[in-house]
């Protein structure tokens, strides 16, 4: 009994802390906000205007509602498949976008196939509550791991069915740990989980769930999709001029450090295009002043400077996917920090992929390297090393691109998977 009541007290602690942390948070985003920060200011902004934006929803919307919530862009990537084939099976039901980070609301807030797109309110219980009562949705889907638990409380209160998309669970988790207690009950609010892998499975068979699916990861759908749907780009095509091209796609300036003297010491042909993970003419000047080779900047394209030029800077955001097209070789970026971007999108046209060596968290950088498709690296000698062991070799590349497009090919289904799962809640629902 002393045990019970020790944990019951214990998890009542830590919601506590939990609660406080969300208030202090909220602060901190009004100091940054007041301090010039544009990604705070939106954030604050975009909540302020959520409720009235529901509101004038809702008084034209009487139809069912299903709500797809994503932290950011990436994850928004994740649900973008599931959302379109959602909305073409089922078009009675109206599509609400809800966004943590302004790089996906921004981004994606004039999305087509939304019917509204806003911001997540703070996850304080009663901001969490009135979000759910006044959005009332019929239906929830979280992508990957945004575990609100004020919002998860809400949604279990209401009986609403929620699913998350493409998860992915780590044993280091807090779920997973002594003292995780508090933590693992929000999970009892998730009707199903569709997760990536069978390691995140057997870790929620460990603490008593079974009801997980393993649908594979989302992303390989949309990436297929973007690689049906990808447009040409003349300027591109003009500034190749039929020479291999390295694409280094949402470069940091850690990854540019050990890139930069590759460009200015490689002598053979290639093209260079630079795609920034943010676009601040600053930081790209800075960049242009370190590089040896002759720079163009796309915003300024111009056709004669493009014959001459080495180096393409990608000045603009939305384009990479579709660049990725054009690429011999790929490095993305963000592995010399804490978060590796997009492979997949590079992998879906069969470039030989680089990046650099913080990878714990992207269990498909690990598969990509055990199938000899992607090479991790940690300095400019060992991408010099691995770089020039490709391009010296035909038929070494030649393989890579044809395993790796193949292989990207078999491992779609996810949404497929989803879907079919969905159709029994979906037609009690209707019933």
């Amino acid at each position: 009994m002393l045990i019970k009541h020790t944990i019951s007290y214990l998890a009542v602690i830590m919601k506590f802390i939990y609660d406080l942390s969300i208030h202090f948070y909220n602060g901190l985003i009004s100091l940054a906000k007041l301090g010039g920060n544009k990604k705070a200011a939106f954030i604050s902004d975009g909540r302020k205007d959520t409720f009235g934006k529901i509101d004038s929803f809702k008084k034209n919307t009487p139809a069912s509602i299903a709500l797809f919530h994503c932290a950011s862009l990436g994850e928004f990537e994740q649900a973008k498949p599931v959302i379109e084939s959602f909305k073409r099976s089922y078009p009675e039901y109206k599509i609400v976008i809800s966004f943590f980070s302004p790089s996906g609301f921004e981004v994606r807030k004039n999305y087509s196939f939304a019917d509204l797109v806003i911001y997540l309110p703070s996850d304080t219980k009663k901001e969490a509550q009135r979000f759910i009562h006044e959005l009332s949705p019929s239906i929830v889907f979280i992508v990957k791991y945004e575990f609100w638990l004020n919002l998860l409380d809400a949604i279990a209160a209401k009986k609403i069915p929620l699913y998350l998309i493409s998860g992915v669970f780590r044993k280091n988790l807090f779920f997973f740990r002594m003292g995780g207690g508090f933590m693992r009950k929000r999970l009892h609010a998730f009707t199903h989980f569709f997760l990536q892998d069978y390691n995140s499975g057997e870790l929620l068979k460990k603490i008593g769930f079974a009801n997980w699916t393993v649908s594979g990861d989302t992303r390989f759908d949309r990436v297929q999709q973007t690689a049906i749907s990808t447009f040409t780009i003349p300027e591109v095509e003009q500034f190749k001029q039929n020479k291999p091209v390295l694409v280094i796609g949402s470069g940091w300036a850690a990854d540019m450090d050990i890139l930069i003297p590759f460009i200015n010491t490689f002598e053979r042909e290639l093209k260079i295009i630079f795609a920034p993970h943010e676009i601040h003419s600053n930081e790209i000047d800075e960049i242009i002043s370190k590089i040896s080779k002759t720079c163009i900047r796309f915003s300024s394209f111009n056709t004669q400077q493009a014959l001459n030029a080495d180096v393409l800077i990608i000045d603009n955001i939305g384009m990479l996917s579709s660049i990725y097209a054009y690429a011999d070789y790929a490095y993305v970026g963000g592995a010399f920090g804490s978060g590796l971007h997009n492979i997949l999108e590079p992998a879906v046209f069969g470039s030989p992929i680089f990046f650099g060596p913080n990878i714990k968290k992207f269990p498909e950088a690990t598969w990509l390297i055990k199938l000899g498709f992607a090479k991790s690296i940690v300095s400019t000698e060992s991408f010099t090393n691995e770089f020039n062991r490709i391009y010296n070799s035909t038929e070494l590349k030649e393989s890579i691109k044809k395993g790796l497009k193949s292989t990207m090919l078999q491992s779609c289904g996810a949404t497929e998977c989803i879907m079919k799962n969905l159709e029994s809640t979906l037609n009690q629902a209707a019933q």
